[in-house]
């Protein structure tokens, strides 16, 4: 599991540690039973692979990524949001669709559910949220009862992010870049539980399995994502018959023009089509290249080269 996890997502060693340790208890039936297999609280700043360690759990544990339910929290921000969770009462408008959460699980039992930005939910959708953590099931408005045991419960946030940020920012300006690589230290986890503390009730706390915390990328990481990203568009090349080769210059060329210590691997992604897909599309659409040929994608004065 940590292989498969690891290879999807780069510098998050002790988080995919804690997420495989829990599927494992659950597997050998040593969890509780009556419950989702897990349940995990993910904390950290944006872009350091929250949702793609969710997408890639989801893939590990059901062969596709299309049994993942994603839920917006943003969109769950008022008193009656409980009612487009599990659906309409009898008599309003909509009884008869079901829930956007009972429906969805109900339909797709063997599942990851992700509800995306929790701290932003009316706590009445909680409420909800402890009835799935404690018993594994809920009732729609239809009367239904939806069975949630067999999913994996996943609630991403962003509270103490910044304060993860100005921390490990401190302590490389000290020259200790260790945090990075092995996790964050016990003072950071310390900050961030005492901010998740005022925000989450303490027995919406106490009911999840594990509390996990996602270190910033640091730029050695994102050079390796880079790479990743790159071998990607290789191999969609490659359907061209056409070789696709970045030298190491270009990556690390990548690496710079892509790496944002807020927003995580988001710019590189951007930075990518940017500065090699959009040249590279030109150059495949005039027919400079074709099949058979192998392209060796350097730099010069700031873009990439093509030969």
């Amino acid at each position: 599991l940590e292989e498969h996890l690891n290879k999807r997502v780069i510098g998050q060693d002790s988080a995919v540690s804690v997420i495989a340790n829990t599927i494992r208890r659950s597997r050998a039936g040593l969890s509780d039973g009556g419950k989702p297999i897990g349940s995990f609280l993910f904390l950290g700043p944006t872009g350091v692979g929250k949702t793609e360690l969710t997408k890639a759990l989801t893939e590990f544990m059901f062969d596709s990524e299309e049994l993942m339910v994603r839920l917006d929290m943003s969109e769950y921000m008022e008193s009656h949001s409980v009612a487009r969770l599990i659906g309409a009462p009898p008599g309003y408008v909509g009884y008869d669709q079901g829930g956007m959460l009972t429906e969805a699980v109900r339909r797709k039992p063997y599942s990851v559910v992700l509800f995306d930005e929790v701290e932003k939910a009316h706590p009445e959708v909680f409420n909800v949220l402890l009835q799935v953590l404690d018993d594994g099931r809920l009732t729609d408005s239809q009367g239904r009862v939806v069975d949630f045991t067999n999913t994996i419960i996943i609630m991403t946030s962003n509270l103490g992010s910044h304060r993860i940020q100005d921390l490990t920012e401190r302590a490389q300006k000290d020259g200790n870049s260790d945090g990075l690589s092995n996790g964050l230290s016990s003072k950071i986890h310390e900050e961030v539980m005492d901010i998740v503390g005022t925000h989450f009730r303490p027995e919406f706390i106490n009911r999840i399995d594990e509390t996990v915390i996602f270190n910033p990328l640091s730029k050695a990481v994102v050079r390796l994502i880079a790479d990743i990203q790159v071998k990607k568009l290789a191999k969609r090349v490659a359907e061209k018959q056409i070789t696709l080769k970045v030298s190491d210059k270009g990556l690390d060329f990548l690496t710079d023009v892509g790496f944002d210590p807020v927003y995580g691997a988001r710019p590189l992604k951007r930075a990518i089509q940017r500065e090699l897909e959009n040249p590279l599309a030109t150059a495949l659409l005039s027919g400079q290249f074709g099949v058979g040929d192998v392209i060796n994608a350097e730099v010069v004065e700031g873009k990439f080269v093509f030969n």
